[in-house]
């Protein structure tokens, strides 16, 4: 192939090829040409431009196939447009005698075509450069069409169509011809031509000014007869154009000349209306014709004109836009309600049903789509304008006083229809509005509810239906109606009891209503239920006594109990038992009843028997389906008794019909739906004893239809394959008109879908989303149960009896003849398949033999049935009956009947059915696992699909053959390459117009790619000619002008983007996608946007910039919707969410955009967030945005503010239009995207200083802080919105923001936060959420930002603090009442939600007072109190807790109440019966389960604050009147008290205090003991911080400590918390408890010594009884120690660390010792935690208990000591060293060590653990360990300064100790020096000499040597002078410890070193600072000793003279400044001394 890439054709290497590969050659050539022509520069184009002419000629002249025809004709035309164009006319000339020549052989057909499309491609390019030649070009090719077939004539309009493109206005002489060639184009027969004919009439009205003025009627009585018999495709192009034509006829201006001469008048709307109204009530018959047949009411309008008509007014309306239509509605909207009740008055229903789609469809999609939210709140009340006029004709009628002509009147029957569009249009529009569509049912004037409920009582029942339906909507977009609807219909049928038509109409409200409670998370009140349950006994009883009424009360009992069960179990098991004896009485109790009950009654009393018996089984089926929770062993029994007998009538029904005629004819069939409809949902067991019977009735309804048409449409989908559906009609696939065109899918006789056929369906979960139900009538929806019932039960009766009702149904067949025969056989075969698939899925077995020969029989007729949708389902059957047969050979038996029947029959039908048959085995038997039935397969299937004269025969094998290419897998890889180039050789000649070929070729295509797989990487030439020939097959696919095609051929690149990324040209591949973003073929946009999404997962950013160079190419075929050019592909893509309808689509809209997002948004941060803002300020009310601007503070904001909305004014500027809620709700979600996006990337998002400072050195970066103003005002404007969804997003934004950027310091204002300029901002956020109309859910979520905002400590003035907290004040007030007083609009549970949410958030704003307090607390010690000096009124540290202080009452009232709930509903079910009967203080009993959700949201915080007021109040309350109400319970209108407990007991303070330490202690430990997954962090944290604030007290530790088991069991449940929660603030957390555990236990510990020695008094000491844990033993038993349960934990969390703890781990061989580590901060910190509990345990334990613990805590401690002890500079500890320091120092000054019992033990592991310590330097395994030599000499001086003498005395230890001293101070280490000089500091002052000594007699003199080294090398740094200083320190403590007799000998030591570091007046000038340093240090001290010790300083200096002279001269030198620094140094002296004492209060 890469000899095809250049400039001239390598014709020699093409040659060479073979046909196949020759035609892949010059295609790729082309492709290549055409991007290498654009590239090209001009001369070396012209260079060889006649070579490339000839070249191109020639190939036209060698039959190009279609796709290589177009290519050469495009390169043709680029060519000339680049190089020369003299020789232009020549090759127009050479194409022009091609098309004139005479040969009319197959063969020579391609090359005329080839020069027909070469003309259009040439004059489309070069268009008028051209001059006049056109008119022979195009008189030449109309007389060719005259003789063309269907591919010339399609290629001829083509090519006219470019031609009219080029030239423009030039051609204006050849328009009239055009046109009339065209006309009969459109109405061809060949469908491809009628859509080419339409494209270029859509061209030629451009110009064509008579299309649309004088011709214009002619032109849409044309149209209208090109829909006859039309395709879907013909539909669309056809309604294109005379929509277009039509909204061009109305909004041209004329050019003036042309007026003049031809003086066309304008036409009006109402004339354009007529016109279209005419084809759609009469169809293409034209105008001329009378209205007779309408009079006479035959005229019947054939389906496709009606269907094609409607869609010419979308796209009429559409091409005017939604402006106009906004203007001109009300006309509008009139005309479409016209078509309905204008022809109707004597249709049939069928008719009827259908045309209300079509109107229906138009209003959804012009208003649904065009307008905006406030276009359609106005559309909206025209419709209800409507409604009423109605309304008052049908009470003009009805008040008539004559019965007969009231009936009758046309009136009410032509209003009827109006009535039903005009109602589910309303419900439509409201319901996509949502909550947006509040303003239009507030306004009075408007009168929605009125207007709608006044219609429920028409008298039609579809009317009643349709306004019930429209009920439904209305509440289902604003919840907040549902109740108060509910209760008018329950008020109004109660009331109206005795009309017929209230009865119905009311029971069809109140079941539409319940029907939509699913919808609506907030609910409806529980006791509801109740009164409906109550109402539908009262119809059903009352139903007798009026027999008038008697069949509306009936079907209105049971439809309310139908609806009921829609509410699910905890509303329907209160009334189980009411329902089950209903259901019990309308049935006869025995098989006798039933025949005594036959001879009694008449027609009418049937009827109503009827109505009861089928409404009973709906009810009973529903909760079958919506209650399956309920159904246990003990309901289905009392379900089953009746079931029997409902059998038994079903069987007699026959013979009642006989009797009473055809009044009975629809109730009996509605019965039989209902009761099989019910028994496909029970189990068949449950009617085993009926099975017989059962399948009788079904086998006659089967074969014994009513229906006289086969409407295989509804049946058979079902059943079939969705991939087998495509090869079908294009209507079975989902289009944007699936609505309209399901009408032409069910063939003329069989009605659509409608609500009147069956009301049940009013209440079920909605089917396509807010579409109304359309349930088929019974006559067809019997079939459809019936046949799925069968397949339930034959797999249940014996094997005989299915044999025997096998034959009978191929008997049945063979019977019937014709018409009759395909009804009866379609429903065989449906039945049929429902068994087999339902014996596959339960892997059931067919049975003997002998069944297999009938099951063939019956399933080969079907396969070769004419119908293609039934050979579809029979390929389907046949696969399944082999997977149930599973039987090899007769698999292969199959396989073989299908080979022979292909081999030898001739006819299509045979043929196309079992090549599908043989792709269906293979689906389902995972290719039939031998490759030589693969080879034969695939071999039949190559020739059938190269039958070029069968494209049916060619779409079925290929399907067929992608079907085996998919189930085959890598056995198919030997035939890929024949494969491949089968494929490629059809796409090359396979004629456009035959498009299903090339989609079943695209499947094929995509089923080998995926065979290919990875493998399509590889480089090997084999692979890359396979990837080459793929993306050559999606090149000619993308050309194709068809869209599913196209669409195949994106999902083909998407393919192969994912297996070799590489190969694909992302470019080509983006531009593709963006011209199809809008493409009218939903497919198309489906395929479109799954690429999309695949693509920006890996390529965000490529795809985004191609997207947008693309757009900037302006080429001419990307849509003006898309406006990328403005917005980027994103914002194109927001658009399309927008309008887009399809669910699937729309999410994947959303995915796409949140992977960009995800991979741009912090490089794009302001393009992302104009988006945004953009969409929300589109439809922000001009107020509010004005509202947030006034209180901006930053001026520079305002002036862009105001631009933007002076900009409003302006359509034109704003990207998008009036975005819907639902994507603005989406913006607001991504704002919060972005902003955790901004989050992990670069810290400067979150630090306005460094945002600012990097954005100076370059004006490109962008940082998220600098956007705050506009998160702001997005929160705001979504915030105050009228969406309920939209105010939640809008919430949840200002939440994160908030919480984002509280804590940013504002660089101008030091002291201030960012955030503080907008407070206002947020305030008028929040204000409305608190309005009393607001819903619960929205409350919530606004509780929750004013405590985060309160919290945040963004305000610092208490004062505007108070605006917030006002509203936080309002709802607190407004729930104090309890569940009582909240609003009865939603289910109780939604109040329980907006109460605990008020709850949580002032426990959030009270948690964070408490905190600040103890903050500012811990500070303000020492000083002075700064409250009075902070005048202005800022927080002070208790500002935040005096406002929540005035209601601290109330809350911890209440919070104590929510907390004993939440136990409540936390118990296991067994506990059931012992709740309260009503409820608790914030649920009813009944909705507790719903509630269980809101308390688990918000339980953590209010138990946290709890704890914290019960810690502040210590336990001790000052409301005194408490005490005597029950205080535990909470004093709110449902106090919980139980029992007798209420009135008699009165519990004491302490029982109060036990009641909620208990309360509090159970909850946490429920909650932490079995941590559910979905436990946030912030729950675990609030819980344990509770613990913690709970053990603060001293009252609560004491219960812990008095009660072991309690400790115990805490430190097990915190011990699993540490383990399977690794956050280390969870786990520092869980620490702080456990240390507290143990400090009540030393506590409880300590009191009891105290009291037995105060009891004790005067016994013998060694009496007293042994407290602590170990008592006498020392044992500690495991589950029963607090000390082992605390050891466990402390060494989880070590372990975890510091592994190497674990003597497992280093005792094992091959482990050597590591290094000494430094551990993470939080690693420390839980480290130094657990170490400190450590050294609190000796004093938990009784002395022996001390024994056994000591030597556990001592290794663990000195571990952490060994491993964790690393060299810092500076000589600094690490924070672990100290720690553990720290513990050693604890557990070394223990009593016990002291204690008698346990002294002896505690020395010995003493002096072990300070060996070990000693150990710590000598090298492990003769390796040394960089120890740090200053931790270990520390822990030693530890060891000697806090033990009792006799641990560290022993001479071997003490030898030790001396030479680690010795060994530390001949160190090169100044740092070590320094802290060994401070050590022996610390050890020389100890007071008992038994210790000091030895060390003083070792050291001093090592001492005094360094110190006189020093004299004779000076000190150089800082360092060598604080070495020097230390060792003076030491030496003058030696001095004063000494004895008397020896201190003069250290005196006069000491005074030769100091003096000689004095220095004389001239050096002292010169010298460093180090040496002045010491000189004034020497000379200070000199001063000091010299008084001190006179006589040994006299004699000193007697003795030596130098010395005295060096004195007496640096005293000299130094007079002047001595006097200033004798009190400097002294200071100096001081801090020396403050740092020596300080180490040792660390830790010595």
């Amino acid at each position: 192939m890469e000899l095809a890439h250049s400039l001239l054709l390598n014709e020699e290497a093409c040659s060479q090829l073979g046909e196949v590969q020759k035609a892949e050659f010059i295609f790729e050539w082309l492709r290549y040409l055409e991007k290498l022509l654009l590239t090209t520069s001009r001369s070396d184009v012209r260079e060889k431009q006649k070579t490339l002419v000839e070249q191109l000629l020639s190939l036209m002249n060698s039959s190009p196939g279609p796709p290589t025809r177009k290519l050469l004709a495009k390169n043709l035309a680029i060519l000339y447009s680049i190089g020369d164009t003299f020789s232009v006319y020549e090759t127009i000339d050479k194409c022009n005698d091609l098309i004139r020549s005479k040969d009319d052989s197959p063969s020579y057909l391609p090359t005329k075509l080839a020069a027909v499309v070469c003309l259009g491609s040439l004059y489309k390019k070069l268009g008028r450069l051209l001059g006049n030649t056109f008119t022979d070009t195009v008189g030449n090719i109309l007389k060719a069409m005259k003789s063309a077939e269907s591919q010339g004539r399609y290629e001829i309009m083509l090519s006219l169509q470019n031609i009219l493109s080029g030239l423009g206005a030039a051609a204006t002489p050849c328009h009239r011809d055009i046109y009339k060639a065209a006309r009969s184009c459109l109405t061809d027969r060949s469908m491809a031509v009628r859509c080419a004919a339409a494209k270029c009439l859509l061209e030629l009205q451009d110009e064509a000014v008579f299309m649309w003025s004088t011709d214009l009627d002619s032109v849409a009585t044309l149209c209208f007869k090109s829909f006859e018999g039309s395709s879907y495709d013909v539909r669309i192009s056809v309604s294109k154009l005379l929509g277009t034509v039509l909204a061009k006829a109305l909004i041209s201006v004329h050019p003036g000349t042309a007026a003049s001469r031809q003086s066309i008048r304008k036409i009006s709307l109402e004339e354009v209306l007529e016109l279209l109204g005419t084809g759609f009530l009469r169809g293409s018959s034209g105008f001329l014709r009378a209205s007779g047949d309408m009079l006479k009411g035959t005229s019947s309008v054939s389906r496709e004109v009606r269907v094609g008509v409607t869609q010419v007014y979308v796209v009429f309306v559409s091409t005017l836009g939604g402006a106009w239509l906004e203007r001109n509605f009300a006309p509008f909207l009139s005309h479409i309600l016209n078509l309905v009740s204008q022809s109707f008055s004597k249709a049939t229903q069928i008719d009827a049903v259908c045309c209300r789609r079509c109107v229906s469809f138009i209003l959804r999609a012009t208003i649904g789509s065009l307008l905006g939210e406030k276009a359609q709140i106005a559309a909206a009340k025209d419709i209800c304008q409507t409604i009423w006029k109605q309304k008052k004709v049908i009470d003009a009628v009805m008040s008539d006083g004559n019965l007969e002509t009231r009936i009758g009147s046309t009136d009410v029957a032509a209003s009827q229809h109006m009535l039903v569009c005009a109602l589910q249009e309303l419900g439509n529009l409201i319901h996509s509005l949502s909550t947006t569509a509040a303003p239009l049912l507030q306004d009075s004037s408007a009168g929605i509810l009125d207007s709608v409920t006044s219609v429920i009582l028409h008298p039609c029942m579809s009317v009643r239906l349709a306004a019930a339906w429209c009920l439904h909507c209305i509440a289902v977009a604003l919840p907040s109606y549902l109740t108060p609807l509910l209760d008018r219909c329950l008020e109004r049928l109660t009331v109206f009891k005795s009309s017929p038509e209230a009865v119905t109409g009311f029971s069809f409200a109140v079941a539409s209503l319940l029907g939509a409670v699913k919808h609506c998370p907030l609910g409806i009140p529980h006791g509801k239920g109740k009164v409906i349950m109550t109402l539908a006994e009262d119809l059903l009883c009352s139903a007798t006594q009026n027999s008038r009424l008697s069949a509306q009360r009936t079907q209105a009992g049971w439809l309310l109990i139908a609806s009921l069960m829609t509410l699910g179990p905890a509303v329907v098991s209160h009334h189980l038992a009411r329902v089950l004896l209903l259901w019990k009485c309308v049935f006869p109790v025995s098989p006798k009843d039933l025949e005594t009950e036959k001879s009694r009654g008449d027609s009418f009393t049937w009827q109503v028997t009827l109505e009861g018996r089928a409404g009973a089984l709906c009810a009973i089926k529903s909760f079958v389906s919506y209650c399956g929770e309920l159904l246990t062993e003990e309901v289905i029994q009392h379900l089953l008794p009746p079931l029997p007998c409902a059998v038994d009538f079903l069987t007699q029904l026959t013979s009642i019909l006989k009797t009473y005629g055809s009044p009975l004819k629809t109730p009996s069939v509605v019965y039989r739906q209902r009761l099989y409809e019910l028994l496909i949902l029970l189990p068949p067991e449950t009617y085993e004893g009926n099975l017989c019977a059962i399948l009788k009735e079904l086998a006659a309804d089967l074969t014994t239809p009513d229906i006289q048409v086969a409407a295989s449409t509804f049946l058979l989908p079902p059943l079939c394959h969705q991939d087998d559906l495509l090869i079908l009609s294009p209507l079975l696939q989902e289009t944007d008109h699936r609505f309209i065109e399901e009408q032409l899918l069910l063939g003329n006789g069989v009605a659509c879908g409608s609500l009147e056929y069956d009301p049940y369906s009013i209440y079920e979960k909605d089917v396509e989303g807010d579409s109304v139900p359309k349930p088929l009538p019974p006559t067809l929806s019997v079939v459809n149960s019936a046949a799925k019932l069968f397949g339930v039960i034959c797999a249940h009766v014996g094997e005989a009896q299915r044999l025997l009702i096998l034959e009978q149904l191929l008997d049945s067949i063979k019977r019937t003849k014709g018409a009759h025969q395909q009804v009866v056989q379609l429903h065989v075969i449906s039945s049929f398949s429902n068994f087999l698939k339902y014996m596959a899925s339960s892997k059931g077995s067919l049975g003997p033999e002998e069944m297999r020969r009938p099951a063939l029989t019956l399933v080969m007729g079907a396969l070769e049935s004419p119908n293609p949708l039934l050979r579809c389902a029979a390929a389907e059957a046949w696969a399944r009956l082999a997977q149930v047969v599973d039987d090899g050979v007769f698999t292969a038996g199959l396989a073989q009947i299908s080979f022979d029947k292909l081999k030898s029959a001739r006819d299509v039908v045979t043929r196309t059915g079992h090549s599908l048959a043989l792709g269906s085995l293979y689906r389902y038997l995972g290719g039939i696992n031998s490759s030589q039935h693969l080879n034969s397969c695939v071999g039949i299937l190559y020739t059938l699909s190269q039958d070029s004269t069968s494209p049916d025969m060619q779409t079925w094998a290929l399907h067929s053959l992608s079907l085996i290419i998919d189930s085959a897998g890598p056995l198919y890889y030997v035939h890929v390459e024949p494969t491949l180039s089968l494929i490629i050789m059809l796409l090359l000649n396979v004629p456009p117009t035959h498009a299903e070929v090339h989609q079943s070729l695209g499947r094929c295509l995509n089923a080998l790619i995926t065979t290919l797989g990875p493998e399509l990487q590889g480089n090997s030439t084999s692979v890359s000619t396979l990837r080459t020939s793929c993306l050559l097959g999606c090149a000619v696919m993308q050309d194709n002008p068809d869209c599913l095609v196209q669409a195949q051929a994106i999902s083909c690149l998407q393919q192969l983007h994912m297996f070799a990324p590489r190969h694909v040209n992302l470019s080509s591949l983006v531009s593709c996608l963006c011209v199809n973003l809008c493409s009218p073929y939903l497919l198309l946009r489906r395929a479109v946007l799954a690429c999309l999404r695949q693509l920006v997962q890996r390529e965000a950013t490529e795809v985004s910039e191609h997207a947008v160079l693309l757009a900037k190419d302006n080429r001419e075929e990307l849509n003006p919707d898309t406006n990328i050019r403005e917005v980027g592909l994103e914002g194109a893509l927001l658009t399309l969410l927008d309008k887009e309808t399809d669910q699937r689509l729309c999410h994947d809209i959303k995915e796409t955009l949140n992977h960009m997002l995800t991979s741009m948004a912090v490089e794009k941060l302001s393009f992302w967030l104009k988006l945004c803002k953009d969409i929300l300020a589109a439809s922000a009310d001009f107020t509010s945005i004005t509202c947030v601007d006034t209180m901006q503070e930053e001026e520079e904001d305002k002036g862009d503010d105001s631009s933007v909305l002076t900009t409003r004014n302006n359509e034109k500027s704003h990207p998008f239009t009036n975005p819907r809620w639902a994507t603005r709700v989406f913006a607001t979600e991504c704002v919060c995207r972005i902003i955790n996006q901004c989050e992990n990337a670069d810290s400067a998002h979150f630090d306005i200083a460094l945002a600012q400072e990097i954005k100076k050195r370059d004006s490109r970066n962008d940082f998220l802080v600098l956007h705050l103003a506009d998160l702001i005002r997005m929160a705001f404007m979504a915030a105050t919105d009228h969406s309920d969804q939209l105010r939640l997003s809008g919430l949840e934004t200002l939440l994160v923001v908030i919480r984002r950027f509280a804590t940013i310091p504002e660089p101008e204002f030091p002291g201030h936060v960012i955030l503080e300029q907008y407070q206002a901002n947020v305030g008028a956020a929040l204000r409305p959420a608190f309005t009393s109309e607001t819903p619960p859910d929205v409350i919530a979520k606004a509780c929750q930002v004013c405590s985060a905002w309160i919290a945040s400590g963004v305000v610092s003035d208490l004062n505007d603090l108070r605006r917030v907290h006002q509203l936080l004040v309002s709802s607190l007030t407004k729930i104090q009442a309890g569940k009582e007083a909240l609003s009865h609009l939603y289910n109780e549970s939604a109040s329980t939600m907006e109460i605990l949410a008020v709850l949580k958030a002032w426990a959030e704003v009270y948690i964070i007072a408490v905190e600040r307090q103890k903050r500012y607390k811990q500070p303000l010690k020492t000083t002075t109190c700064s409250e009075e000096s902070d005048k202005n009124g800022s927080i002070s540290s208790d500002g935040l807790l005096d406002l929540v202080h005035t209601d601290l009452g109330t809350l911890s009232r209440l919070w104590l109440a929510a907390l004993q709930d939440f136990a409540l509903l936390t118990l296991p079910s067994e506990f059931a019966s012992q709740l309260p009967v009503e409820g608790g203080a914030f649920y009813t009993a009944e909705t507790g389960e719903n509630a269980k959700m809101h308390y688990y949201n918000s339980w953590a915080f209010i138990l946290h604050a709890t704890a914290l007021w019960l810690t502040s109040t210590g336990f001790i309350v000052a409301d005194l009147d408490e005490g005597s109400s029950n205080l535990s319970r909470p004093v709110t209108p449902t106090s919980m008290c139980q029992g007798s407990s209420s009135g008699t007991t009165v519990k004491s303070p302490e029982d109060i205090y036990t009641d909620r330490f208990h309360l509090i202690l159970g909850i946490s430990v429920e909650f932490l003991c079995s941590l559910r997954s979905d436990a946030t962090m912030d729950s675990i944290t609030a819980c344990l911080h509770a613990l913690q604030a709970l053990l603060d007290v001293p009252w609560p530790r004491s219960k812990i400590g008095s009660d072991q088991d309690l400790g115990i069991e805490l430190l097990n449940v915190l011990h699993r918390v540490i383990l399977t929660r690794e956050s280390p603030s969870i786990q520092l957390a869980s620490l702080e408890v456990v240390r507290q555990i143990i400090c009540a236990a030393q506590e409880h510990v300590k009191e009891k010594r105290r009291s037995a020695e105060v009891d004790d008094g005067a016994a013998e000491k060694e009496t007293l009884p042994e407290f602590g844990e170990g008592k006498d033993t020392g044992g500690l038993v495991p589950g029963k120690s607090l000390v082992f349960a605390t050891l466990e934990l402390c060494v989880c969390i070590l372990v975890r660390q510091l592994p190497e703890l674990n003597p497992k781990l280093t005792s094992s061989p091959g482990v050597k010792s590591a290094k000494p580590q430094l551990l993470s901060e939080d690693g420390s910190k839980l480290v130094s935690a657990a170490l400190i509990i450590l050294s609190e345990l000796p004093a938990v334990c009784s002395p022996e208990g001390s024994i056994s613990v000591l030597p556990t805590i001592l290794y663990l401690t000195i571990g952490v000591l060994r491993e964790t002890a690393v060299k810092l500079p500076g000589g600094q500890l690490s924070s672990t060293v100290a720690a553990s320091l720290q513990a050693l120092k604890e557990i070394l000054s223990s009593p016990m060590a002291r204690a008698e019992k346990s002294h002896t033990a505690w020395t010995d592991l003493l002096r072990s653990a300070l060996t070990t310590i000693l150990d710590c330097w000598d090298p492990v395994d003769g390796i040394h360990q960089d120890l740090d030599e200053v931790s270990l000499l520390t822990a030693v001086t530890v060891f000697i300064l806090s033990t009792s003498p006799e641990v560290t005395t022993i001479p071997c230890l003490q030898k030790r100790c001396i030479e680690k001293f010795k060994a530390t101070l001949e160190m090169k280490d100044p740092m070590v020096q320094i802290k060994t000089y401070q050590l022996l500091l610390s050890i020389f002052q100890y007071p008992n000499p038994a210790i000091s000594y030895p060390y003083i007699y070792s050291l001093a003199s090592s001492i005094v040597e360094k110190l006189q080294e020093i004299d004779k090398r000076k000190p150089e740094d800082t360092a060598e002078l604080q070495i020097f200083q230390e060792g003076i320190k030491v030496l003058e403590t030696l001095v004063v410890v000494a004895e008397e007799q020896h201190r003069s000998q250290l005196v006069a030591c000491l005074l030769p070193i100091l003096i000689s570091f004095l220095l004389d007046e001239n050096a002292l000038g010169s010298a460093t600072a180090i040496m002045r340093n010491l000189h004034d240090f020497a000379l200070q001290n000199l001063m000091q000793i010299g008084p001190q010790y006179s006589s040994v300083f006299k004699s000193v200096m007697a003795s030596s003279p130098t010395l005295k002279a060096r004195l007496e001269a640096a005293i000299k030198g130094n007079k002047e400044s001595v006097k200033v620094k004798i009190p400097t140094s002294k200071h100096t002296k001081n801090t020396a001394k403050n740092l020596s004492i300080q180490l040792k209060t660390n830790f010595l």
